[in-house]
């Protein structure tokens, strides 16, 4: 998928659902405009912010993809999440005025930043963009919590699961397949977001394979069976449009 010009606006967006204009009218998008004017692009690799950045700014992701990860007392890094289009970075940072995590981009990509101050100011006068604000601010708390049944009591083989259908309902609420996309995470990444060895990551894709539940070409997958997939992670199927 191509990155959008710099010229696209809120209202013009092809995430713009799934992000902070969310319910607003259409001068209130106008308004929201005017302190998201700044964009930034980044190469592979390149990194948004690093842990013990000044928080002062969120990111909304227009294209591309980002891995979270904190940095341990022993100086390993542990990835936290995987951020798609439409999604926010920089939450974190919010409670304790630095961020404890660094952004990395997965693959060229680009995102709006929006300056806290001015977002927080223009919120008090929007009531719909406070309440965007405090249901993406649950949504984050949400996503913790998820990680930490991923990552608690599952086998390899559900946590793998989960984690492809995590994605594909991702994908799908921003309208795209639910049962073919391309990974932009290595599998070094998947094995450290999931707390297993690279080598497991790839024998259960294999695995997967040759159960008939997956269709692995390089970083593609396609999801053959998807309710199989799905009761193998110990969940339901059921996507949001």
């Amino acid at each position: 998928m191509k990155n959008p010009s710099p010229a696209v606006s809120c209202g013009s967006c092809s995430v713009r659902k799934l992000c902070l204009p969310t319910g607003l009218a259409d001068e209130e998008v106008e308004q929201l405009e005017q302190i998201t004017r700044n964009k930034k692009t980044l190469k592979t690799g390149d990194l948004l912010f690093r842990a013990g950045d000044p928080f002062s700014c969120l990111y909304a992701i227009r294209s591309g993809s980002f891995k979270s990860a904190v940095i341990g007392a022993d100086g390993d890094s542990q990835i936290t999440h995987f951020a798609l289009p439409g999604e926010l970075l920089g939450l974190d940072g919010y409670s304790g005025s630095e961020h404890p995590s660094y952004a990395e981009a997965l693959e060229d990509s680009s995102v709006c930043i929006l300056p806290f101050t001015q977002l927080e100011g223009l919120a008090q006068k929007v009531p719909a963009l406070q309440k965007q604000i405090y249901t993406i601010f649950s949504e984050e708390l949400k996503q913790e919590n998820d990680v930490l049944l991923l990552l608690g009591k599952r086998s390899a083989e559900m946590r793998l699961a989960a984690l492809l259908l995590n994605i594909s309902s991702r994908y799908a609420r921003r309208g795209y397949s639910a049962c073919e996309f391309v990974l932009s995470m290595a599998r070094m990444d998947i094995a450290n977001y999931l707390g297993l060895t690279a080598e497991t990551v790839s024998r259960l894709f294999s695995r997967f394979q040759k159960q008939g539940l997956i269709d692995v070409r390089g970083r593609a997958v396609a999801i053959i069976d998807l309710v199989a997939l799905s009761e193998l992670a110990g969940t339901h199927c059921s996507y949001e449009s």
